[in-house]
């Protein structure tokens, strides 16, 4: 093997370690037992799963904001205990129908990564539950209760789409940040999603 491939297999395998961790913190969670026995079978599963079901390696960037994190772990808590209460308060009021819609969230900076984590935000808080995901145009269909009218419809679809932001702002990568900064910066400013597309405007 060449000094060249060695070093795409070794980084291969670096990208790879954080989620062969979390299948195998997933498969000890699973059987509630963090014994020796089970690390090892944990590792062997988490193995065969990257092996044979190989998916594109996806990159972490490593950008971490500290200060932007911490905002968003307050208020995403903040939101679970609202949308806890919102929907106890809507099941326990017999006199109306909460109501419930399948809302399309078009999002304006996801990559892989910050669509999977704007998904789990928005399933993680009650109420809400993503159905599908669109990859290729960055779609996400989310099952919500608690909608009337098309103004509640808008009113989360933009709650949504701040919570996008308020992830990019934590860990997005630099591209992704500076054109969040870029649109907040004035009107006429392009958006990242624009930028991939080619739109001149």
């Amino acid at each position: 093997m060449s000094p060249s491939s060695k070093r795409g297999l070794l980084r291969d395998v670096l990208l790879q370690l954080p989620f062969m961790v979390w299948l195998v913190l997933i498969w000890m969670l699973l059987w509630h037992q963090f014994t020796p026995l089970a690390l090892v079978t944990g590792i062997l599963v988490a193995v065969f799963v990257t092996r044979v079901f190989r998916l594109p390696t996806v990159e972490l960037v490593g950008r971490v904001n500290v200060w932007y994190s911490l905002v968003f772990i307050v208020r995403f808590l903040g939101a679970v205990v609202a949308g806890a209460v919102s929907v106890a308060i809507q099941v326990f009021d017999f006199r109306h129908q909460p109501g419930a819609a399948i809302v399309e969230i078009p999002l304006r900076y996801a990559d892989d990564i910050v669509t999977t984590h704007v998904a789990v935000t928005a399933s993680l808080i009650p109420g809400s539950l993503v159905v599908e995901s669109d990859r290729d145009r960055r779609i996400l269909y989310l099952h919500v209760i608690g909608v009337h009218s098309r103004a509640d419809v808008d009113e989360f679809r933009d709650e949504v789409l701040r919570w996008e932001r308020r992830i990019v702002r934590a860990v997005g990568t630099p591209a992704q940040y500076a054109a969040l900064k870029a649109d907040a910066s004035g009107p006429g400013s392009l958006s990242l999603s624009k930028r991939r597309k080619g739109d001149p405007r």
